[in-house]
């Protein structure tokens, strides 16, 4: 691969640094090691909004609030606990991730599937079973991965399709950062409009926590056409002293779901404790096979289904997009060593579910730290050391609010809708899927989603057009799986 202009010259570098060089191939991608520092830095941050939010998904103060997630027994998982194993197993498994498939993929708490535990899982059986099966989950798509399954898989789905599985994620990463930082926000039933949501506080940005973020785009905006090193991290930094000013100056507080004008997830405000022994005695709590004694084998077998498909081709769509970001797909979107890549992101269900933080995957937030310049697996390394650093930190790193981390992804957005570039539009048979799979992904906040409609669109519309032979049969098989998948509920109540 050609080294860029802006590639450092490795005659001076010292032993370490030509070892770092050699092994993550640094140079080769046309990186450096300060990059790649900077890259990662970026991503955590942009990630670790994850050690918050996914104790307060699957995890709950005391059985006795409200809105604890009570399994069917009535146990809990405590926030304190799920904390700490969340940050353990997302640094764990992305500096595992950096080393042996070199890629610059932060790995994490997939959010799809932890509301998936969370809401529909747990309540039918305990939540060391619940997690049983998601250790399930990764054992078979690691051994998909090995057989070289996954890998097939990948390589099948058209050029146009991977292009518009990258402009959709760029799409659903920016609804993200809109809704997150309230710039976007539902609007309830009683609203009186068939709109399901509007621009702020009632089509007004009224609330200090909004402006915080819109300044944010600003900022970072201008800071990636004006070409600064390091622009998104500043951006952040910058955002997060302004959010913290505020709330100095105007008490805001944390909105808890209750005001909306408050801060979405962390206040911004210097913490009381610095930090703190993390507990992990969730580890290894989980029981493989206690599901399917609890509510049967065929039961437990469709919520396996139902997370193997879903891990499966979230993933894998991530993987697709960042990998056309950070330029390390060939011409037809195909990403070098992507089987060992899967087989390691895959082994992310397993450490996740041994954990009790769900399943650990790739994350969308890595295109910050791949917009930063980041294209080999030690910004993996450095994201992960900090994840297992939060373990003991997490007062600490809480005081980014997600509008200071949000406009990171609003901007990481506008670049990867880019790649719409690589979709012949003039070709409806092309153009339907791609654009459904383009917005299907923000609109159901799933990537998976947007990938199971676009391969379903594809193959039945290249079958009206006379072309069924002309698509791959991985294609065809994938595609009837992913109508089985949308139609999981009314198949399970049909056999149970």
């Amino acid at each position: 691969m050609a080294v860029t202009q802006n590639a450092p010259e490795p005659t001076r570098q010292s032993t370490p640094s030509r070892l770092l060089d050699t092994y993550f191939k640094i140079t080769e991608r046309g990186s450096t090691i300060s990059r790649e520092v900077r890259g990662g830095l970026v991503t955590f941050v942009a990630m670790a909004y994850i050690v918050v939010l996914n104790p307060l998904i699957i995890g709950s103060f005391s059985a006795d609030d409200a809105a604890a997630k009570t399994d069917v027994l009535g146990n809990i998982l405590p926030v304190t606990q799920v904390a700490a194993v969340t940050a353990l197993a997302a640094g764990l498994m992305s500096i595992i991730f950096g080393i042996v498939a070199n890629y610059p993929f932060g790995i994490a708490a997939g959010l799809g599937i932890n509301s998936l535990l969370a809401v529909s899982i747990a309540p039918q059986v305990t939540w060391p079973e619940a997690m049983g099966l998601v250790v399930i989950d990764g054992i078979i798509i690691v051994a998909l991965a090995v057989t070289g399954f996954r890998t097939a898989v990948f390589n099948a789905i058209p050029r146009e399709l991977k292009a518009a599985i990258a402009a959709g994620i760029g799409m659903f990463i920016a609804f993200i950062g809109l809704v997150d930082a309230g710039f976007v926000r539902r609007l309830p039933d009683a609203a009186g409009t068939p709109v399901p949501v509007g621009l702020g506080i009632d089509g007004s940005i009224s609330a200090w926590p909004t402006a915080v973020f819109i300044f944010g785009v600003l900022l970072m905006g201008t800071l990636v056409v004006r070409k600064v090193r390091g622009g998104l991290l500043i951006g952040i930094v910058v955002t997060t002293v302004l959010a913290a000013i505020l709330e100095a100056v105007f008490d805001i507080g944390a909105s808890k779901g209750v005001d909306p004008k408050g801060w979405n997830l962390s206040v911004p405000a210097l913490p009381d404790v610095f930090a703190q022994m993390p507990d992990l005695s969730l580890v290894g709590d989980f029981s493989l096979f206690g599901a399917f004694t609890r509510i049967g084998v065929l039961a437990a077998s469709l919520l396996v289904f139902t997370l193997v498909l879903a891990n499966f081709f979230d993933a894998m769509g991530t993987m697709t997009g960042l990998g056309k970001e950070a330029s390390l797909a060939d011409k037809d979107g195909n990403l070098p060593g992507i089987g060992k890549a899967l087989v390691v992101e895959g082994a992310g269900a397993v450490v996740g579910g041994g954990a009790s933080a769900s399943s650990n995957t790739v994350f969308v937030e890595s295109a910050s730290g791949i917009a930063e310049g980041a294209r080999t697996g030690l910004a993996n390394v450095v994201t992960g050391v900090l994840f297992l650093a939060a373990m003991f930190l997490t007062p600490l790193y809480s005081v980014v609010p997600i509008e200071a981390a949000a406009p990171a992804l609003v901007v990481v957005g506008a670049l990867m809708i880019g790649q719409v570039r690589d979709i012949d539009f003039s070709k409806f048979s092309i153009a339907l899927p791609a654009f459904l799979t383009i917005v299907t992904m923000p609109f159901t906040y799933s990537i998976a989603n947007g990938i199971g409609v676009g391969f379903i669109s594809y193959v039945v519309i290249a079958a009206a057009g006379g072309n069924a032979k002309k698509v791959h049969p991985l294609l065809w098989i994938i595609a009837v799986l992913f109508v089985a998948y949308f139609a999981v509920d009314p198949i399970t109540d049909a056999v149970t």
